[in-house]
């Protein structure tokens, strides 16, 4: 079928399991259009193009342009969605890669965790060659208890009259950054999953050698992330070895966050004030979403924007709980 002819219509919304852009691209595939001028767009931008709309650049369409056909006014939900999905994107340290996020269509669910179990001739150590007449260490995996997800969004607060002249790339920046919100309140979430039953070890204050001791505590893992306070981070980022030339280049010139270990550093006040967690987390956390971002797409095609909601429901829980050591600092109890 020719991407022209297909007939839009709200229903493609509400396909269990499948996206606009899925159900789009089942009608149109995009590996058709390879070798000719229209290779390197998904099935929805090729609509965009059929119906002359510009999101984006010196030319950029209104709001309204969505709406000059019946048609077209189907795909204006689709660019709110990929605009807050574009904030979330951005502003992410949460699990995000294929094998770390799983995308159910229920609310209930539960996960899996696992547990390296030693040779039972070698109690509390890992064989790395066993011979012959030893036993090879055990993974355990067992189900974990049920994993509650939770509803993070937005309510869209305008009328259509106020926005149907205003710029879509304008318009775009006001939904990514209620991606970003989104994905913030997501990530005190992930925090909460995270540090549950982790105990801290106590170091006298916040040092070179004690950022080590955190980091050395999770190998095997790669310590990739550090979370902690804003006013712990402060102290972090004033330690002598933070002024080193290229640390602080990178630090000054982009105003990235970066640590003597490498690690990313996340500021939280979901974190006690006198903590430091480090995590590998390719390794230690699982993000679970019901669904993708969901929209009130009827709402949002008939113009009724008021209270029309933008909501994306998710958990976490922890893969391998070895992968997340924290410290606390002694001298910041008092």
């Amino acid at each position: 079928m020719d991407y022209n002819n297909i007939k839009l219509e709200k229903g493609m919304y509400n396909i269990c399991n499948k996206s606009f852009t899925s159900v789009l691209e089942e009608l149109d595939p995009s590996d058709k259009y390879k070798g000719t001028s229209l290779e390197g767009l998904d099935a929805y931008q090729r609509q965009l193009k059929r119906f002359g709309i510009k999101v984006s650049g010196p030319n950029c369409d209104t709001v309204e342009k969505f709406f000059s056909a019946s048609d077209s006014s189907v795909l204006f939900p689709e660019f709110i969605a990929r605009a807050v999905r574009q904030g979330i994107y951005s502003h992410n340290i949460l699990p995000n890669k294929k094998e770390e996020k799983s995308v159910i269509d229920t609310i209930d669910y539960r996960t899996i965790t696992s547990e390296v179990i030693s040779s039972s001739e070698t109690p509390g150590t890992n064989t790395n060659y066993p011979d012959e007449e030893k036993t090879l260490p055990s993974v355990k995996i067992k189900v974990s208890n049920l994993i509650s997800l939770k509803k993070h969004g937005r309510l869209l607060s305008s009328t259509y009259e106020a926005l149907r002249f205003q710029n879509l790339d304008v318009l775009a920046v006001i939904l990514r950054k209620i991606g970003s919100d989104i994905v913030n309140e997501q990530l005190n979430d992930a925090i909460t999953a995270i540090k549950t039953g982790v105990t801290p070890t106590e170091v006298e204050e916040i040092s070179y050698a004690a950022l080590l001791q955190l980091w050395s505590s999770l190998k095997p893992y790669n310590m990739n992330v550090m979370i902690t306070t804003y006013d712990v981070a402060k102290d972090i980022l004033a330690l002598s070895e933070m002024r080193d030339s290229n640390a602080g280049l990178n630090f000054q010139g982009t105003g990235k966050d970066i640590t003597p270990v490498g690690a990313k550093l996340i500021c939280s006040s979901t974190v006690d004030s006198d903590t430091i967690i480090g995590l590998d987390k390719d390794c230690a956390l699982q993000m679970i979403q019901s669904g993708d971002i969901v929209i009130d797409y009827d709402k949002v095609i008939d113009k009724q924007l008021e209270r029309a909601a933008i909501s994306v429901t998710a958990g976490f829980s922890k893969i391998f709980s070895s992968a997340i050591k924290a410290i606390s600092i002694s001298s910041n109890n008092g």
